[in-house]
């Protein structure tokens, strides 16, 4: 009898492992596309990068190895990396803030009982899906001095109205200024943290005799804090690799006022064809952007809220 019994178990063990086995097999199977993927499309071309940001690689002839000597460019020879990195850094710390601070605006009014208001979420949100290109090229017309409709507004009010992509002290602005297309994006994950804040905190704050900007600090604020830090994370990513604007409708002018980082890549690797110099540009920006993710993700403990933690602490 036992022996019979301890036959079974083994047959079944035997099947459980067969099955796991199976599972396992079919899960991997099923990942692969996304596995090659990533190896084929991004692991690969970011190890090759590597290896070229230490060569003098002119696309048209095979690499040559030169060490360090591409680095060493960036901090002695080459003269228009500070400016890019300049306006990278300026549109980044204007144009994060502005647009954090007009999606979480818009969040809290379209959070509001009033009518049509999924309609207005479509609207606001609707240009964040809209091309690149096709947003350049809309707003190159916007900010036109002679027949753009920013000025034709201006005109409206009786304010003569600036020279915006042709002036070097209004061009980078005007980017800022378009960057607010896209705010849509942010408000609506802004929106979905505000409806999972739980309508007691605010009941119980009000009977506390919090007023409405009382109760926007003390829980609003805290309750989406997560939401901001997510926005912030993604703001800093894509604001210090902006290329699209300044490619299509100023071509890093005028006077080099809207030279961003990522168009000084691309006008190396694609225009001067140094591939070599190009990838070690990259690098940088890479390590430029984790160092900033980092610091951002340290500070998160002063200011970020997670209910669950502190539950447990």
């Amino acid at each position: 009898m036992n022996q019979a019994v301890a036959a079974s178990q083994s047959t079944l063990g035997s099947r459980v492992v067969r099955s796991r086995r199976r599972e396992n097999i079919t899960g991997w199977l099923w990942a692969s596309p996304w596995i090659l993927g990533f190896l084929i499309f991004t692991l690969g071309p970011m190890i090759a990068s590597i290896y070229y940001s230490f060569t003098d690689f002119p696309v048209i002839s095979p690499p040559v190895w030169i060490g360090l000597e591409n680095y060493q460019t960036m901090l002695s020879g080459d003269k228009i990396i500070g400016q890019a990195l300049k306006v990278t850094t300026v549109y980044a710390v204007v144009s994060i803030p502005l647009n954090l601070s007009v999606g979480f605006f818009l969040a809290i009014l379209l959070n509001q009982p009033i009518r049509g208001v999924t309609v207005w979420r479509t609207v606001y949100y609707m240009p964040a899906v809209i091309s690149g290109v096709a947003v350049a090229l809309l707003w190159q017309w916007i900010f036109n001095t002679d027949f753009g409709l920013a000025n034709w507004l201006l005109d409206l009010l009786g304010i003569q109205g600036p020279r915006w992509l042709l002036d070097p002290a209004w061009a980078l602005p005007a980017l800022i200024i378009m960057s607010l297309w896209g705010v849509g994006g942010g408000m609506i994950i802004n929106l979905a943290g505000l409806q999972g804040v739980p309508s007691q905190l605010y009941e119980a704050a009000e009977i506390d005799g919090a007023g409405p900007w009382r109760r926007f600090l003390t829980v609003t604020v805290p309750m989406v804090s997560p939401v901001i830090f997510f926005n912030l994370v993604m703001g800093i990513i894509g604001a210090l690799q902006t290329f699209t604007q300044a490619f299509i409708m100023t071509g890093g002018g005028p006077q080099k006022a809207t030279h961003f980082y990522m168009l000084h890549l691309y006008n190396n690797a694609f225009v001067w064809l140094k591939m070599g110099y190009a990838a070690a540009l990259a690098w940088v920006l890479f390590i430029y952007i984790l160092a900033l993710t980092l610091v951002v993700i340290r500070s998160s403990s002063a200011w970020v809220y997670y209910e669950g933690e502190l539950r447990r602490g």
